[in-house]
């Protein structure tokens, strides 16, 4: 691998983390805003999650009664 396909292999991958972590903040913001303050337990909990995950539950927000639907399996 030439040093220009390893700087673009870079650069994909920090965009990638990058869009996760905003991703992830937007769901917080959402989380708190339809559920009040979030325990450290959900904020770890979307720390650790996949890109997947996190955009299956932005899509379980707006029908979840509680904070707990948002997260079922």
């Amino acid at each position: 691998m030439t040093l220009a396909e390893k700087f673009d292999q870079w650069a994909k991958e920090y965009k990638q983390e990058g869009q996760k972590e905003g991703e992830a903040l937007v769901l917080q913001r959402l989380l708190s805003r339809r559920f009040g303050p979030l325990p450290p337990e959900v904020l770890a909990r979307i720390a650790s999650a996949s890109e997947e995950d996190i955009n299956q539950w932005v899509d379980r927000i707006l029908d979840a009664g509680c904070l707990e639907e948002v997260f079922r399996p």
